[in-house]
């Protein structure tokens, strides 16, 4: 199938909290993460844009009654850049994750925007 996107991972965020995560639910978060790359269209289900947070969109993941949340945004049309991942236990998503999300975000853009002015891609 063609990649309508492309995702990368920023620094160590998400690995970290991929890794220690049991196998059935990394093999879940690979299926949404190759829909997301694949599909047209994606479900509101899987992904969703965060309104009150410029530019930030989540992941959900649901395996076996527990609920995974990974922030993202996009970055040059199509590419996706994923951040940091939660398992989220409570009905509202944590302040301290969302500050923890918009730090790292913001962090992605300086490092990006000094690359450009070195004249490295």
């Amino acid at each position: 199938m063609e990649k309508k996107r492309r995702l990368i991972f920023y620094k160590d965020y998400f690995n970290d909290f991929f890794d220690k995560l049991p196998e059935k639910v990394k093999g879940k978060i690979d299926e949404v993460l190759y829909m997301i790359m694949v599909l047209e269209r994606i479900p509101a289900k899987f992904f969703s844009h965060m309104t009150a947070y410029d530019g930030l969109y989540e992941i959900r993941i649901e395996y076996s009654s527990n609920i995974y949340r990974i922030f993202c945004c996009f970055d040059e049309g199509s590419l996706i850049v994923l951040f940091n991942g939660f398992q989220k236990k409570s009905q509202k998503t944590p302040q301290k994750e969302i500050d923890k999300v918009l730090k790292i975000k913001a962090e992605y853009f300086e490092e990006k925007n000094k690359q450009n002015k070195n004249g490295k891609k």
